[in-house]
């Protein structure tokens, strides 16, 4: 009790006068905006400078799984609250810059309440945004007015031509009844010994050259037959050159070994190096002589440098102790003068194979005749349809009586087979012709089947000569019944 004889008041003794029923209501008249939520707004408003802002309601928008509860005694119109509160940015702390502190959020319209009968509402998803604009193009460069043509010239354009086919590739054919016994490709390789690879022949071989008038081509191929049974090709190609400018000398060596020979593709190959070599050595001579026209001193030396290859394939075949027939070659070559103001050809050699010129697209044969053995030929001679004769010493010789006579001493040998006569011709070309040269294997089809020969005149009487591929396919154009190995060398004159 205090002194005026009072109780002192209790705090709920103040809550009890401040909510008592007999207490007299103000109203709104007495003093405005001083009500219990008046007061309660302002100490909020207080309180939120210093302290962190108050958590707002979840925005249904931003949480599609936000669903407010539902309250009967809540009005469900949302007009009828006739002041709703604003929303408010979140206050600025004390070490913040005003451009710190977001933007407040725009007012959203508050969730739609849903009735207990109602389903729950599934939002639909958001409208994707539109795509980015693109950057403007830069500007292009201004072109000139499109030239239009007048109306009369009108006309529809014309369609696009086709792409062109690829030019055929050259194939190698055959002639004839019916195909050859053979693939015209290679089947089997020769055999090989490792101590002797040096003694491996091609394939084929293909050569070509453009010197003054005239064009060169050259090819030597394996025949069926020994492609089929893997043995060497027995024919041998050689090119040369010696010396430069016009007075260069062209030499084209075609040798070809004995069939039924073990060594027929070395023979013929060293007689091709040995030939080769003597040309060479005395090339300025010889290229001197064909310019000149001395045909009778070039039919001289060419036998003899002839000879003596042939010589030392004899000695070569006696070193490896066998029969100088089972070691030799046919040989045949051309010489070729590099001079533009010259066009004597000539051919020289010895044994089989053939030459032709092709003139006006006809073939002409001009292998050079040589006299058959048993021919007689030259002047009268002692013993053979000549009557007795003196010596210029004055002494008479006899006729052989037929007395035998023992053998000389002095010979230990037999002498050798008769050589191969030689060969030689020396002709001018003419501007158009086209001079081939080849071994027996294309020579014998050549002279025996029209249509080989016809073929190769339509082939080679262009304008311009075939191109080393195109020419390597002329050159195997095959016959049944011929499977030998064949070498062609060709000479086009401008």
């Amino acid at each position: 009790m205090s002194q005026q004889g009072e109780r002192p008041a209790t705090e709920d003794d103040w809550w009890n006068r401040l909510y008592a029923a007999s207490a007299p209501d103000t109203g709104p008249g007495a003093r405005a905006g001083d009500t219990l939520d008046d007061r309660f707004d302002s100490a909020v408003d207080a309180v939120a400078a210093d302290d962190a802002p108050e958590p707002r309601d979840p925005d249904p928008d931003l949480d599609p799984e936000f669903e407010p509860e539902f309250d009967p005694d809540l009005d469900l119109d949302p007009e009828s609250d006739p002041d709703p509160a604003p929303e408010r940015g979140r206050p600025r702390a004390w070490w913040e810059t005003p451009a710190d502190v977001p933007a407040p959020l725009p007012p959203t319209a508050p969730p739609r309440q849903r009735v207990p009968w109602e389903p729950p509402r599934t939002e639909p998803p958001p409208a994707p945004l539109p795509p980015a604009p693109l950057p403007p193009e830069p500007p292009r460069p201004a072109q000139p007015p499109a030239q239009v043509p007048p109306p009369a010239q009108e006309s529809a354009a014309p369609p696009a031509a086709p792409p062109a086919a690829p030019p055929a590739r050259p194939q190698v054919g055959h002639l004839g009844d019916g195909p050859p016994t053979y693939d015209a490709e290679p089947t089997a390789l020769p055999p090989a010994r490792p101590q002797d690879l040096d003694e491996l022949v091609a394939d084929t071989v293909l050569d070509g050259a453009r010197y003054g008038t005239y064009i060169l081509r050259a090819a030597s191929i394996r025949g069926d037959s020994a492609r089929y049974r893997g043995e060497p090709r027995r024919d041998a190609l050689l090119t040369a050159r010696f010396g430069t400018g016009d007075a260069a000398l062209v030499l084209v060596a075609v040798a070809s070994g004995a069939r039924a020979a073990e060594s027929a593709h070395l023979a013929a190959a060293d007689a091709c190096r040995w030939i080769a070599a003597a040309v060479g050595r005395s090339h300025a001579r010889l290229s001197d002589d064909i310019r000149a026209g001395r045909r009778g001193d070039l039919k001289s030396g060419l036998h003899r440098l002839t000879d003596r290859s042939f010589g030392r394939l004899r000695t070569s075949a006696a070193e490896q102790g066998v029969q100088p027939e089972e070691y030799s070659a046919h040989l045949r070559c051309l010489l070729l003068s590099a001079d533009p103001a010259c066009r004597t050809r000539v051919f020289f050699g010895v044994g089989g194979g053939g030459l032709f010129r092709l003139r006006d697209g006809a073939w002409k044969d001009i292998e050079p005749m040589v006299p058959e053995p048993t021919a007689v030929t030259g002047d009268p001679v002692v013993g053979f349809g000549s009557p007795p004769a003196e010596t210029p010493e004055g002494d008479r010789l006899t006729m052989d009586l037929g007395i035998a006579t023992p053998p000389s001493p002095y010979i230990e040998a037999p002498p050798p087979p008769p050589a191969e006569p030689f060969r030689f011709r020396a002709s001018v070309a003419r501007p158009g012709d086209t001079l081939l040269l080849c071994s027996t294997g294309l020579a014998e089809p050549l002279r025996s089947e029209p249509a080989l020969a016809q073929e190769l005149s339509a082939r080679w009487s262009a304008a311009e000569p075939p191109g080393l591929a195109a020419f390597l396919a002329d050159a195997q154009l095959r016959v049944k019944g011929y499977a030998d190995d064949r070498t062609a060398v060709a000479v086009w004159e401008a």
